[in-house]
This record gives C-alpha cells, sequence and structure tokens, in this order.
C-alpha cells in the first residue's frame, strides 16, 4: 500500500442491517426524549422555607433574614465561634461565615411557600380565601418591586375527599389573583402535598389544564412539585414504584419530589424521637425518588428537622449541629435542596452549603479545567464525571459559594462553556465546549 493511501476496512453487515435495527429502535428513541429529557438546567434552590397562610406578609423575608442575623450576633458573634459550633476548618471559617451574614442580608430565603396545609390548619372558607388572596397580591408586588425570593408559591391542600374542595378553591383563588397582577412570575411553584395514587397527580394536571384554558394561558405553563408523604407514595399495592408512575402522570408538568419526614415516617410507625431524615426509612424513601426522577428533570428535595435553634446558647447550638450536619449529610448524598421551618436555620443551611462547595472547589476546578484542555493529571476523568464537575461548580454559584470570577480564572471556562458540560446532549457524553 502506498504512503498515505488509506487501508480498506472490512466489514460484514450490509448498510440494511443498521437501517432496519435504527427504525426499530425509533419508538424507543422518542421514548428516551419523552421521559428523560435531563435537567432542565435552571437553578435549584437549596431550600424550601414554609411559612403559615397567616403569618405570610410583605416582610416575612427580610424578617427571617434580620431573625437569623440576630441568631448569629447572639450565639456565633464571629468566624471562629461559629466555626467552632460547628467544626469548620480553619481556612474555610472566615470565607464560609463571611458569605453566610453577606446571603442573609442580601437573600436570606430562596425559596418559599405559603402553606395552606399543615402549617395553616381548618379555618373558616371565608378566612382562608382572603388569606389565599392575600397570599397572591403580595406575592406579585414582590415581583414587581424586586423583593422577591427567587421562587415563591403555595402549598395547597391535598387531593383526598375531605379537603379536595377546600385545596382547588384555594389554588384557584391564589392564580387568580396573581393573573390579575399581571403575568405569572417566572418563580412561581406550587406544593401538592400527600399524593398517595398517580390519579391525584393526574387530577391536578385537569386541573392546571382547566385553569390555563380559563385564563388563555400557554398549555403546561404552571408546574408542580410532588410531595412524598406515605408509604404508598413509595410502594404500591401492585409492588410499583408509585413515585416513578406519579412523574408520568404529570405529564411534564412535575417539577419537584418533596420528602415529608414527619408524615412519611409517622405512616411507618416509627417513634417521634426518631422521625430524622437520616432514619433508614427516610434513606430508603429519598433513594427510590431519587432513581425514579433521575434523568426526568424532576428535582429531589430532602425534608426537614423539627428541632429548632432556639433557648439558651447550649441548646442553639446543639440544634445548629444536627442541622448543619443532616444538610451536609443529604448534600454528600446528592439532595441538593431540603427545607427549613425556622429563621435560625439559615445560618446552618447556607454554612454548610457554602462549606461543602467551597471545601471540593479547588480539586474540582483543577480536574474540569484539566479535562476541558485534555491535559493528563492523577485522576482519569470521562464526559459523565465532567458533568458531575461543572454541575457541581453550577450549584455553588447559583447560590452564592463560589464567585463567578474564582471559577473562571481556576477553570478557565466561562459559565456558558460550564452550562455545556453539564447538559450534554443524550448520546453524545463526549461533546466538549473546547
Amino acid at each position: 500500500m502506498r504512503q498515505g493511501q488509506q487501508e480498506t476496512v472490512a466489514t460484514s453487515l450490509a448498510g440494511a442491517v443498521g437501517e432496519e435495527i435504527s427504525a426499530s429502535l425509533a419508538p424507543v428513541d422518542a421514548e428516551l426524549e419523552r421521559r428523560y429529557p435531563g435537567d432542565p438546567g435552571t437553578r435549584q434552590p437549596v431550600h424550601t422555607v414554609y411559612v403559615p397562610g397567616d403569618a405570610f406578609a410583605a416582610d416575612t423575608l427580610r424578617t427571617w433574614g434580620d431573625q437569623a442575623l440576630a441568631a448569629l450576633d447572639e450565639h456565633a458573634p464571629d468566624a471562629a465561634s461559629f466555626a467552632a459550633v460547628l467544626g469548620l476548618p480553619d481556612d474555610l471559617a472566615e470565607p464560609v461565615y463571611t458569605r453566610v451574614r453577606a446571603k442573609l442580608e442580601r437573600e436570606p430565603v430562596e425559596d418559599l411557600r405559603v402553606d395552606f396545609e399543615d402549617g395553616y390548619g381548618p379555618r373558616p372558607d371565608a378566612e382562608e380565601d382572603e388569606a389565599a388572596a392575600r397570599a397572591a397580591r403580595l406575592i406579585a408586588g414582590a415581583y414587581a418591586d424586586g423583593t422577591a425570593a427567587p421562587y415563591m408559591g403555595i402549598r395547597m391542600k391535598c387531593m383526598e375527599a375531605p379537603v379536595r374542595d377546600r385545596g382547588i378553591r384555594t389554588l384557584d383563588v391564589f392564580l387568580t389573583g396573581l393573573t390579575e397582577h399581571g403575568a405569572l412570575p417566572d418563580g412561581l411553584v406550587l406544593t401538592l402535598p400527600k399524593v398517595t395514587y398517580p390519579e391525584q397527580v393526574t387530577a391536578m394536571v385537569r386541573l392546571l389544564e382547566a385553569f390555563e384554558e380559563a385564563r388563555g394561558l400557554e398549555p403546561g405553563r404552571i408546574g408542580f412539585e410532588i410531595q412524598v408523604e406515605t408509604s404508598q407514595a413509595i410502594l404500591a399495592a401492585d409492588g410499583t414504584a408509585t413515585v416513578a408512575r406519579m412523574i408520568q402522570a404529570a405529564e411534564g408538568r412535575a417539577t419537584g419530589l418533596h420528602y415529608g419526614t414527619f408524615d412519611y415516617s409517622a405512616c411507618l410507625g416509627v417513634s417521634a424521637a426518631h422521625q430524622a431524615g437520616d432514619h433508614p426509612a427516610a434513606d430508603h424513601a429519598k433513594a427510590v425518588m431519587q432513581v425514579a426522577a433521575a434523568g426526568t428533570g424532576v428535582r429531589v428535595s430532602d425534608g426537614s428537622t423539627n428541632v429548632l435553634p432556639v433557648g439558651p446558647a447550649a441548646q442553639v447550638h446543639d440544634a445548629w449541629r444536627l442541622h448543619y450536619g443532616l444538610t451536609r449529610r443529604a448534600l454528600a448524598r446528592a439532595y441538593y435542596q431540603g427545607w427549613d421551618m425556622h429563621p435560625g436555620h439559615l445560618p446552618t443551611r447556607y454554612a454548610a452549603v457554602f462549606a461543602f462547595y467551597r471545601e471540593g472547589f479547588a480539586q474540582a476546578a483543577a480536574r474540569l479545567a484539566r479535562y476541558a484542555s485534555r491535559t493528563a493529571g492523577d485522576v482519569m476523568d470521562e464526559p459523565a464525571t465532567a458533568k458531575a464537575l461543572s454541575g457541581y461548580l453550577l450549584r455553588g454559584l447559583d447560590c452564592g459559594a463560589l464567585d463567578t470570577a474564582e471559577v473562571t480564572e481556576t477553570t478557565g471556562l466561562t459559565r456558558t462553556e460550564l452550562e455545556g458540560f453539564a447538559a450534554p446532549r443524550r448520546g453524545d457524553l463526549t461533546a466538549s465546549t473546547k
């Protein structure tokens, strides 16, 4: 063979074989795209704060931030004391503390849900109507004047018979109030609690379809979270994973699966003293939720702790350590969101999140930089790992743990390039933005 001449490669299969296989798999290809579109690439809040419908006010977000700052001033007035409580290493003490205080001043709550379910309780219809209308008014006003949290909405009552009509009416009053004050905000989030059967999810879809049609909205405009609080939501009577069927029943409207720590634990008979996010029953439920949601674009959220950081300093410090530890544990298990029930939980929520991203920043950035430039290192990373590394950095940027300048300087990548690594097209995991 002459130099430069391409060698002929022998094959045995006729071209028609590949064409026939592709044709036979076309329905599967379409099904994969429909059922598993991948992560939406939008920001996921690190927590959800629930405030009872009758307690929600125009200054709720600022009040929570101020109360959290006051707790720091009283119980950990400087970086060293805060680090000592939580066991932060010396190199993270000042960066984490400074960022926590800045976060509480700038954006104390990332996601707020006005609660019309367990946190609200039975009320006269006229009273709940007014509270729902007020919530719509205040949320619309907050988005209009720039004081809103990135995400805000309500938790309605569930689709079970005793409260179904009340839940539907509250949702109607709230959404109608929002539309009367302008376009629905991009950060609108709705939570459907105590979902047990996929048919209840289907009912929510039909309800939202009817509202969109009545108000002339784009079909599919309104999504919702599914709250997992019963054993039947994890395992159905026929042995199937109900939560996976719920995601499909949502017809693309499901945005999240939220674990309900105390209702779910009680459903399984766990005694009150042991109802916690790190109980084996909780781990099992969240693992099933995580697998069911993987690739669907539906995010998973951990639940909450009911141990409040109140009282004398020693008691506050114990509650902080518990909350910090549970949050760090959840982050390591890829549950990037949780619930916070009290303003005193905000300092440790953000401390845990910021420490998680800052302690791994240098290594993740260096690995991604080597991968992007095809430079050899001590770890052989694959495209899927590059996806995880870039996703880690993007989450750190979104919550304020990392700064754009330091990430760009260390990785040599812009945010757009990071997003390219974090969300490659299906079947194209070798894609690169460089």
